[in-house]
This record gives C-alpha cells, structure tokens and sequence, in this order.
C-alpha cells in the first residue's frame, strides 16, 4: 500500500547503512537549483518507523538538496514495506545515478544478496540485477570487494574518482583476488603498494593469493610481486596528434589509419636511412 503526504524533513532519517555516498559537491548544488527553479520533480519515497519516524528509501540526495535551500517540508510516498523488500528497493533505485562507485556498488549488491537470501529466495546474479547491465559474474566480483580493507577498497574507487595517469589506482579483478586474503596479509599488500608506489596487476594479484593459500606471504614476497615488470607498463612512446597532422599531406588525412600508419613509417625509414648516410645523430632541437 502506497500513500503520498507531506513530511517534515527532520521526521525522515537516512536508510540504515545506506551505501550510497551524498556529497555536498557541485552536482548537489546543481540539483538544489533545479528543485529551487523547477519544483521537486520526483517526491521522496519512505517508510513509517515503529517509534514514528520515517526511513528515507529513495531520494536522499534530493533530501539534501532540499536541506540546502532551506525547505523543512515535502511530498513524500509512504509505502508499507518488510525490512528486506525496502532494502531491494533502496539499492534499485539508487542504480539509476549517473555515477556509482565500486565501493557502492559492492556494498549495495551486498546488502541486495542479503535481503534476498533472508526473504529465503534462491540468490544468484540475476536475483541481484534488476537495473543494472552488470553479467552474474561481474555482480559477485563486486560483491568480494567488502572483504576488502578500506584502503585497499578506495585504490579501486580513485579508478573512478581520480585520473589513472597521475594516481594510483586498482582495477576490479586484482581486487577481487586480493579480497580473498586476510586482513593482516591485505595490510602487507598495501604497505608494498605505498612503498613501491605500484599496484598489482590481475597476475600479480593471483600471484599474491597463491602465496596467501600457502601461508607464505611477507613483506618481502609482496615486494617482489610488484616490482616484476607488468605486460602492461612497458614503456610506450605517445605523439602529439594535432602536431603530427599539421605537416601531413591533406590528401593523406583522409585515408584510413593503416595506409597513415604505412607512410608515417616510411617516411621514419627514409630519414634515418639519410641521417645515417651523413653520420648525424638524432639531437633534434624540440
């Protein structure tokens, strides 16, 4: 059964142990001044406590918003739910924002699984899915990143936050394999990232969990895990594309990139084979 009322702001509490982050960024401002120019598009979703309060379901970044432009009342619907159904329907509706942190994701799915598996339904990936294109397998790899230290957790949420160019960040499968080890053994694996300034790759990773099934993870072992060159850190040479275009021929640009790539390295060849011939070497004023 479904209601729709007006509630006092300071009546509606956050959903218990909501996974959803509410920063009071720029995108928050930004809504806060839709709803101050627009009105409240979509009302706020609740629940009625037993002391009389009332669980926020759906909307806590709108709540906030509101907070900030100083509005105390709302429309809200009051639905009559079980703890797990209202926990089902937290997580689905907030899959729909824009932006979802690993960390949120885990958790959320976590807490999905969870309340599924209590309203004693079979649980699998697709009980979990409902709003989100993830595979089964992709579901329950994020679900192992709340065995995760916290430290380790926020590696993979700056895959997202910060840019992998200039920080560093962990990707879901080594993740995922560093999440089956202890604590204390995850502790050591976070003190060699910070020491080495490097992250484990998926192999690194497996390498590392191999080690914890044996019993036989160190500092010095998870040292040199990490500082065994990655397939994918081998040095790369990048050009700047607007320079490179600028002194290719017009008719060249227009073909495709194979016949580009063809002549840029033609055009390689016959220089070094000239610079050769003149004994110069490669000191070119940039």
């Amino acid at each position: 059964m479904t209601k729709k009322q007006k509630i006092l702001l300071s009546k509606i509490d956050s959903f218990k142990d909501h996974p959803f982050h509410v920063n009071n960024d720029e995108s928050l401002k930004e809504l806060a001044n839709s709803i101050k120019e627009n009105g409240l598009y979509t009302p706020l979703t609740v629940r009625l406590k037993e002391d009389g309060r009332y669980e926020l379901i759906s909307g806590h970044r709108r709540k906030a918003a509101m907070e900030l432009l100083g509005i105390t009342e709302t429309e809200a619907y009051v639905k009559e739910l079980a703890d797990e159904e209202a926990t089902i329907e937290m997580v689905d509706s907030n899959m729909y924002r824009e932006k979802i942190l690993p960390s949120e994701k885990a958790f959320a799915y976590k807490m999905k699984y969870d309340a599924i598996k209590h309203q004693g339904k079979k649980t699998s990936g697709h009980d979990v899915q409902k709003l989100d294109d993830n595979s089964d397998r992709n579901i329950r790899r994020y679900i192992r990143l709340t065995n995760l230290i916290p430290e380790l957790l926020q590696l993979v949420d700056d895959t997202v936050l910060k840019d992998k160019r200039t920080a560093l960040t962990m990707g879901l499968l080594p993740a995922v394999e560093l999440s089956y080890l202890n604590k204390e053994e995850q502790k050591l694996v976070y003190m060699g990232i910070t020491y080495e300034d490097l992250t484990p790759s998926h192999g690194q990773a497996k390498q590392l969990r191999k080690l914890s099934n044996e019993g036989n993870i160190t500092f010095d072992s998870v040292e040199e895990i990490l500082c065994k060159s990655k397939g994918n850190q081998q040095e790369q040479i990048s050009f700047n594309k607007e320079r490179i275009e600028k002194v290719l021929p017009t008719e060249l640009l227009k073909r495709d990139k194979r016949y580009i790539e063809q002549y840029i390295i033609k055009a390689i060849e016959n220089y070094k084979q000239q610079e050769i011939e003149r004994g110069d070497v490669y000191d070119l004023d940039m």
